[in-house]
């Protein structure tokens, strides 16, 4: 797995505008060439997280936001095959060790903000849990001012069109004071 971007400098000039403090924002962009790449990234990312984090990820279909948190739930080592919960909408891995469960929620079919996913007691899970939401940008930012939010996206090709549809382009973007000083080098491998 390459990565060819280093982390963002958080005494460059603040993008986001004045709402948010320089610094509290960084950002990582990281290339994956393979499902497997993108399994172990999951891994990796288990080893930053801690009861009480939030991930969104953002991606199209078949981008393999599932897929990293298969990889994310083996690292936390919780019971139970990590699949896409479309359907149920939300699934709790808990931890067969001393670790957090994991909370695994598939947002697409919910249109509206935090308001809708209210039922889901997400609030009261994030506390104890690893909250992954996939299709959860515009709906759980209110949820906590600390998360990582990782944008999935496949490699468009060359100018000939050619594409290696397993190659995804990951930008991942840390949010609030949690992550000021966490170690996202270690997401590169």
């Amino acid at each position: 797995m390459e990565a060819p971007a280093a982390p963002h400098d958080p005494s460059e000039q603040n993008p986001h505008g004045p709402s948010e403090p320089a610094g509290a924002r960084r950002t990582l962009e990281l290339t994956v060439t393979s499902a497997e790449d993108m399994l172990d990234l999951g891994r990796r990312l288990a080893g930053l997280l801690r009861a009480g984090d939030l991930v969104m990820l953002t991606g199209e279909l078949g981008a393999g936001k599932t897929t990293m948190t298969r990889g994310l739930g083996e690292g936390l080592n919780v019971r139970g095959a990590v699949t896409s919960p479309t359907f149920v909408i939300a699934r709790v891995h808990p931890s067969l060790g001393d670790g957090p469960p994991l909370v695994h929620v598939d947002a697409y079919r919910l249109g509206g903000g935090l308001d809708e996913m209210e039922d889901l007691d997400l609030d009261v899970s994030l506390p104890e849990s690893v909250v992954v939401v996939e299709w959860g940008e515009g709906k759980v930012e209110d949820l906590t001012e600390d998360r990582l939010q990782i944008l999935i996206a496949r490699a468009t090709g060359d100018a000939s069109g050619d594409a290696d549809d397993d190659v995804r382009r990951l930008t991942v973007t840390a949010v609030g004071p949690r992550w000021t000083t966490a170690d996202l080098d270690a997401l590169r491998g």
